[in-house]
C-alpha cells in the first residue's frame, strides 16, 4: 500500500520514547474519553518536543541521536512531535459537550430543510455540490438520493454550467448519464462553440465534468481539451476567487481530490470569504472537528497495538510507520461508521510494510522462498524452518489476521480467514517475483511489471480486507466477484503503483532496483529522457482513470461503500505521491496535519472536545 524507499541500515523509530503517551492516556481512552482534568489532545507542535497536560508536563527525548529520513517521504510522527495538548483556552469542558451535539442536530435539520424545500434545479444542484465539498453530504444521503433519482430522468437545460454540474454529480453517484448531453453545445464540425468561452463558470464546470469520462467517450476528451485551453489562458490574465478555483482545478480536478482534504480546504476558504452560508459552514466546521477527534482516538489505539506487538523492536530494519498507514485508511474511508474498519486495515497495512522490507532489503532469496511457502500453508508448523526474524513476523501476521477473522465471525457470522489468507499468499508470491527480478537485474515488460505491481502495492489485500471489515451485506455473488480480483480493483491499484513510481523511482534506482514503471517504459520504448518516460506514465494514469470511471458505472454486486473505497484509494495515492513528482502540490506532512492533527479554528466555540468523538453515531 505505502512503499517509502528503503535503506539497508535503519535506526528504528522506536528509539524515541513514546510509551508514556500510550500508558498515560489508556485509562481515559478505555472509557471512550479523557477526563476533563487530564485532557490530552492532538495538535500541531510547532517544533516543540514535549507533551503536557493540565496537571503536569511530560517530555519526549530522542535516544541515540538523530534519525535521517528519505527526502521524498514525510517522517510522519517519527518522534511524535506533531502531538501535543490543545492549549487551555481552546478546551471545551465536558459540561459543554451536550450543547455542541445539540447544536449539530439543529444545524442538520436546517440544512435538510433547505435541501428539501428548494425547487430551482440550479439552486438544488449547487447546494448538493456545496454539501459534498464541505464534507457533510453523508448526513443527507437519503434526501440526496431521492433528488438525484428525479434529476436522472429530467431533460437537460441549455445552460452549460447546470448541464455539466448535473452530469458530474449524477455520474459520481453511479448514474450512467450519456455524454451526448453536451451535443447541444457543439457546432456542425463536432467542436464546442467558441461563444461558450464567455461563460467562465460554465467552462470550469465543463472541465470538472470531463474528468468523469470513461474509455472511448471522445466528446468528453474534446470537452477537456477545449475547456482546459481556455481556463489556462484565463488564469494568466485574471484574478479573484473564481480564478483561484480554476487554478486548483487545473492542478488537481475535483474528481481526483481526497474528500476530507477538499472539505477542510473549502471550509477554510468559505470562512475567509465571509460566506453567507453560515449554517452550512458552522455545521461543516463542527462535523470536521468531531470526526477528526474520532480519527485521533483511532491513532492512539493503533499506537497501543503497534507498541504491544513490538515487531520493529526485533526487526530494526523494518519501517515503523503505523500512523502513515492510518493516513491511507482515512483517505480510503473516512466516515465515522468505518472506525473499526480503519483500525483493522491499518494493522494489515503496517504489517505489509514490514513484509515488504523483508523481501526488499533483508531476506536472502532462499529465506524468501521458505517464507512464501509458509504463508501459503498458513499454520504454525509451517514456520519451524524459518530464521528467527521471519518467525517473529510470521507469528505477528498470523495472529493479527486470524484475530481479525475472529472478530468478523463473532460480529457477523462470516468465516473470512480463507479469503484473507489468499490475499496474503498472492502478495508474498508477487513479492518473491520482484525479489528475483532485483537479484537478477531483470527489467520486465511494463505490462508484466504493472500486473505484478498492483499486487505488491497492496491494493488487492487492502480492498479484500475492507470488503469483509466494512460490515455491509455480503452475498455469495459479491464474494464470487472479488475472486479473482475485479478490474475495479486492478484499475485503482494500477493508479497507485504508477503514482508510487513517479514519487519514488529516483530513490529506488539509487538503491539498485531497476524494475519500476519508468525504467520499464524507457527500455521498452527506447526512451532516453526521464521526463519523456514520466509523461508516458502520466498518460497511462489518465487512461487508468477512464477505465476506473467505467467500472464505477458498470453493474456490480459489490457494496457501494467498497466501490467508493476503490475510487478513494486511487485519490489517496495521488495525494501521497504527487509531491515527489510535482513540487507545486502540498507534501504529505501538510496533509497529515490537516487531516489528523489540527482542528479547524474557524470559531472558538466550534472546536469540539475529544469527548465528542464518543458521541458520534456509528
Amino acid at each position: 500500500m505505502y512503499t517509502p524507499p528503503k535503506t539497508k541500515k535503519r535506526k528504528p523509530i522506536t528509539s524515541f520514547s513514546i510509551s508514556f503517551f500510550v500508558e498515560e492516556t489508556m485509562a481515559g481512552l478505555r472509557g471512550g474519553y479523557l477526563s476533563s482534568s487530564s485532557q490530552l489532545q492532538l495538535f500541531s507542535a510547532g517544533g516543540r518536543k514535549d507533551f503536557s497536560t493540565s496537571c503536569r508536563k511530560l517530555s519526549i527525548r530522542a535516544q541515540g541521536g538523530s534519525y535521517s529520513f528519505p527526502p521524498v517521504y514525510s517522517p510522519l510522527f517519527q518522534d511524535y512531535n506533531l502531538l501535543k495538548p490543545l492549549s487551555h483556552q481552546h478546551t471545551i469542558l465536558a459540561s459543554e459537550t451536550d450543547h455542541c451535539i445539540k447544536r449539530v442536530e439543529e444545524l442538520k435539520e436546517e440544512a435538510k430543510r433547505r435541501l428539501t424545500e428548494r425547487n430551482d434545479p440550479t439552486d438544488i444542484m449547487k447546494l448538493i455540490d456545496t454539501l459534498q465539498r464541505l464534507g457533510i453530504a453523508y448526513h443527507f444521503e437519503e434526501e440526496i438520493d431521492a433528488i438525484f433519482y428525479q434529476f436522472s430522468t429530467k431533460k437537460d437545460d441549455k445552460d452549460l454550467f447546470l448541464t455539466s454540474l448535473r452530469f458530474r454529480l449524477l455520474r459520481e453517484h453511479g448514474y450512467n448519464i450519456p455524454p451526448d448531453v453536451f451535443n447541444k453545445f457543439m457546432n456542425k464540425r463536432g467542436k464546442f462553440k467558441g461563444a461558450l468561452r464567455r461563460d467562465a463558470c460554465g467552462m470550469l464546470s465543463l472541465y470538472e465534468a470531463s474528468y468523469m469520462a470513461a474509455t472511448g467517450e471522445d466528446i468528453l476528451s474534446e470537452a477537456m481539451e477545449f475547456s482546459k485551453n481556455h481556463l489556462e489562458s484565463l488564469v494568466l490574465s485574471s484574478n479573484g476567487i473564481l480564478v483561484r478555483d480554476i487554478g486548483r482545478a487545473l492542478l488537481v480536478p475535483r474528481h481526483m481530490r481526497v474528500v476530507r482534504l477538499e472539505a477542510r480546504s473549502y471550509i477554510e476558504e468559505c470562512g475567509k470569504n465571509n460566506s453567507r452560508n453560515s449554517v452550512l459552514l458552522e455545521l461543516a466546521t463542527l462535523d470536521f472537528n468531531m470526526v477528526q477527534c474520532l480519527h485521533q482516538r483511532e491513532m492512539v489505539e493503533i499506537l497501543r497495538w503497534w507498541k504491544e506487538l513490538g515487531l520493529v523492536e526485533k526487526l530494526s530494519f523494518a519501517r515503523d510507520r503505523p500512523l502513515e498507514c492510518h493516513l491511507w485508511t482515512v483517505g480510503i474511508f473516512w466516515e465515522p461508521c468505518f472506525s473499526q474498519c480503519r483500525i483493522e486495515l491499518c494493522k494489515a497495512i503496517a504489517l505489509l510494510l514490514v513484509v515488504d522490507d523483508i523481501f526488499d532489503i533483508y531476506g536472502s532469496l532462499d529465506e524468501l522462498i521458505l517464507f512464501t511457502k509458509a504463508i501459503q500453508r498458513w499454520d504454525l508448523g509451517a514456520m519451524e524452518q524459518l530464521p528467527e526474524y521471519m518467525k517473529i513476523c510470521y507469528m505477528a501476521l498470523y495472529n493479527t489476521i486470524n484475530e481479525m477473522g475472529y472478530k468478523v465471525l463473532k460480529e457477523h457470522g462470516w468465516n473470512i480467514i480463507s479469503h484473507l489468507r489468499k490475499t496474503w499468499a498472492d502478495l508474498f508470491e508477487s513479492f518473491l517475483i520482484e525479489a528475483k527480478w532485483f537479484r537478477e537485474g531483470y527489467v520486465p515488460s511494463l505490462e508484466s511489471y504493472l500486473k505484478n505491481g498492483v499486487t505488491t502495492g497492496g491494493t488487492y489485500m487492502a480492498l479484500v480486507h475492507a470488503f469483509f471489515l466494512m460490515g455491509g451485506k455480503i452475498t455469495k455473488e459479491a464474494i464470487g466477484f472479488i475472486e479473482p480480483y475485479p478490474k475495479l480493483f486492478s484499475c485503482s491499484g494500477g493508479i497507485l503503483r504508477l503514482w508510487d513510481d513517479l514519487g519514488t523511482s529516483k530513490e529506488e534506482v539509487e538503491r539498485g532496483d531497476l524494475a519500476s514503471s519508468i525504467e520499464c517504459c524507457k527500455r521498452e520504448n527506447g526512451i532516453s529522457s526521464e521526463e519523456d518516460a514520466r509523461n508516458h506514465i502520466r498518460q497511462l494514469i489518465c487512461s487508468l482513470w477512464k477505465e476506473l470511471n467505467g467500472e464505477l458505472l458498470s453493474p456490480c454486486p459489490l457494496p457501494p461503500a467498497l466501490m467508493r473505497a476503490s475510487l478513494n484509494l486511487a485519490r489517496t495515492a495521488q495525494v501521497v505521491y504527487q509531491h515527489g513528482d510535482d513540487d507545486r502540490v502540498a507534501g504529505v506532512d501538510d496533509h497529515v496535519s490537516s487531516l489528523l492533527v489540527k482542528p479547524i479554528l474557524h470559531n472558538r466555540e466550534m472546536i469540539p472536545h475529544p469527548n465528542l468523538a464518543s458521541s458520534i453515531v456509528i
